[in-house]
């Protein structure tokens, strides 16, 4: 990522033991400066990581926990990987409903985009079993 990136989670070691959860802080999104192509590209850097890795955003100035949505992301190539429904959640092209991105034992960089004018960006963790993450970038 360009020098412009911000660091969304930094380095981070599971602790165990059972499943964790980890919210990173708010980011200023392309809506906070008002742009409007709302391009954001996102990279996560594991090592041996297994949980659940997704993105929300949020059009609050000052937003509470309930004003955080799911954000679908696009691969570089910007195949979409899924869309937003009506409730908010992530469903890819054949119907699935998909909360975030599911990685197993991952060593490695993952760079995705998605679109939206959001005010504010974060990234979620979940079912956080093993690993290391060593940062989650966003560039927008």
């Amino acid at each position: 990522m360009s020098n412009n990136s911000t660091i969304l989670i930094p380095q981070t070691t599971y602790t165990g033991p059972g499943s964790q959860t980890l919210n990173g802080e708010k980011f200023k999104g392309d809506g906070y400066y008002g742009r409007t192509d709302g391009l954001h590209t996102v990279q996560i850097n594991t090592t041996g990581f297994t949980g659940a890795v997704s993105f929300q955003g949020t059009l609050e100035i000052d937003p509470g926990e309930q004003d955080w949505s799911t954000i679908f992301i696009n691969d570089v190539n910007s195949n979409t990987l899924g869309s937003v429904d009506t409730t908010g959640a992530v469903v890819q092209s054949a119907g699935t409903t998909i909360s975030a991105l599911d990685l197993t034992n991952n060593t490695g960089s993952l760079n995705y985009n998605f679109t939206g004018n959001y005010v504010w960006v974060r990234a979620r963790i979940t079912d956080w079993t093993q690993g290391i993450v060593n940062s989650i970038y966003m560039n927008n």
